[in-house]
């Protein structure tokens, strides 16, 4: 009888099994997917798609097809980061002084902001030193001179997202302007402060405001606020690039020496650390993983760019070179057979039109990061997670999609890109899917999104 009664549990079991992996593989009907993609108003032949679970393509939509991906290449260069860069490695900022002048080395830190300023000048003043009688003199030779590699868009932006890169940079090489009203005027902070930009407001409160101007002028360094503002408009933080990363650092650390009582006689000027100074204070970088949440969650295109030239930097290239970083990250795909036929990729962060690649590809980096449990932990909790932060944060909200996708966001003018991971909940009774969306075309670009956002919450419903 006992072995009667496990054989029929054994046979519901089976079939529990066999009703279950039918269930998973039978979930996604490409012909509903289609429906959405065509009811939504976007040509399903501008798109490439991919979805897998557990290694098996479970949709395909021109997944071979390259398309120009946008930001969703920061997954190639976080995968090769985390391949090839040591988990505990930390990016170092040096400062020495020899009894005359100060000089600051760069380690290719990509998030050395103010608190990290806060931190090497407070190292140097508990050495006692209140007056540099010489100059301030700035190390970047780790990198190469190239600020805007030619792999980028060529027409630069003032916005932060275009921001140049060096071994020796602050706060992403970028400037915060807050703008508000109060007591009958428009008030205008630069944040941080410094000698680096001048600031002229000449902007009015009105109660039918015409619009706000603010306008960098990079050569004279000077931020300009005019126009008018409504005496009911909220405080606005607007987020600019800088030209001359060497200057900004040094500007900047000057005003921190300063805040803290110790003043400079001398200039600020590029060099290098002579063998006659000695090592006074040392900032070391958050960790790896922090660094690529910063890249990721937000799409740093300065993040991006800074991780491949240490990539350079760090395989023993002096002074390292994008180029030759992005040659490594190529080096970690072809391990995965995707080679020159696979993919075009110049720009390390997306920010380029001349990249291009099929879901097919990306999904496959994808597929391969959850079998490696080394990184995969890291990776995904770098990625934005829907409804709660970084770019996906007011997307998907109250939705099944909410806190159950984590992805990397795509755009340019007519690019509208989406790859990550979802899963159902409870997460016991599903396996996570990794995908790739990718659209090239003239379609509003917040409907392809809407629409790709549609798309997941119909599988994960």
């Amino acid at each position: 009888m006992k072995k009667v009664l496990r054989l029929i549990q054994g046979i519901h079991l089976g079939l529990g099994c066999l009703l279950f992996a039918f269930g998973a593989q039978a979930q996604i009907k490409p012909e509903e997917i289609l429906t959405i993609l065509k009811t939504n108003g976007v040509n399903p032949s501008e798109v490439t798609m991919e979805i897998r679970q557990k290694d098996k393509v479970v949709f395909g939509l021109n997944e071979k097809m390259q398309l120009i991906p946008a930001s969703v290449t920061k997954i190639f260069t976080a995968f090769a980061v985390l391949k090839q860069i040591p988990f505990n490695y930390k990016f170092k900022t040096e400062l020495y002084f020899d009894d005359k002048n100060i000089y600051v080395k760069g380690g290719g830190d990509p998030a050395f902001v103010s608190e990290n300023m806060w931190y090497l000048v407070n190292e140097f003043k508990r050495q006692g030193i209140s007056h540099i009688p010489g100059d301030i003199i700035l190390d970047d030779s780790l990198f190469d001179e190239i600020r805007y590699d030619e792999s980028r868009e060529s027409k630069r932006i003032d916005r932060s997202y275009d921001a140049p890169v060096g071994a020796l940079s602050f706060n992403w090489n970028s400037v915060n302007i807050y703008i508000k009203p109060e007591a009958g005027k428009v008030q205008a902070y630069v944040d941080p402060e410094s000698n680096y930009f001048i600031l002229r407001n000449t902007a009015k409160v009105s109660k039918k405001p015409k619009d706000l101007i603010l306008s960098i002028d990079q050569d004279a360094q000077v931020i300009t606020v005019s126009g008018e503002l409504s005496s009911l408009a909220p405080e606005k933080a607007y987020f600019k690039n800088v030209s001359d990363p060497i200057k900004w650092f040094g500007e900047n650390l000057k005003s921190f020496l300063n805040q803290r009582g110790v003043s400079i006689k001398g200039k600020i000027k590029p060099g290098k650390v002579p063998a006659s100074a000695r090592l006074v204070a040392l900032s070391e970088s958050k960790t790896l993983s922090a660094i690529l949440s910063d890249m990721n969650k937000f799409s740093n295109n300065f993040v991006a760019e800074m991780l491949t030239k240490n990539l350079a930097a760090y395989s023993g290239e002096a002074p390292a070179k994008l180029s030759t970083g992005v040659g490594l990250i190529k080096s970690e795909l072809r391990k995965l057979n995707l080679t020159d036929k696979d993919l075009v990729l110049l720009n390390p962060s997306g920010f380029s039109r001349d990249n291009k690649f099929s879901a097919h590809a990306l999904t496959e980096v994808l597929a391969y990061i959850q079998t490696d449990f080394k990184i995969y932990p890291s990776f995904v909790d770098s990625l934005p997670l829907a409804g709660y932060d970084g770019t996906l944060k007011k997307r998907m909200k109250d939705s099944a999609a909410e806190g159950y996708v984590r992805a990397k966001t795509g755009y340019l003018d007519g690019v509208v890109s989406l790859a990550g991971y979802a899963a159902k909940k409870p997460l016991a009774q599903s396996d996570v899917y990794a995908f790739t969306f990718i659209y090239n075309g003239a379609k509003d670009e917040a409907a392809v999104r809407a629409t790709f956002d549609k798309i997941l919450n119909h599988i994960l419903n």
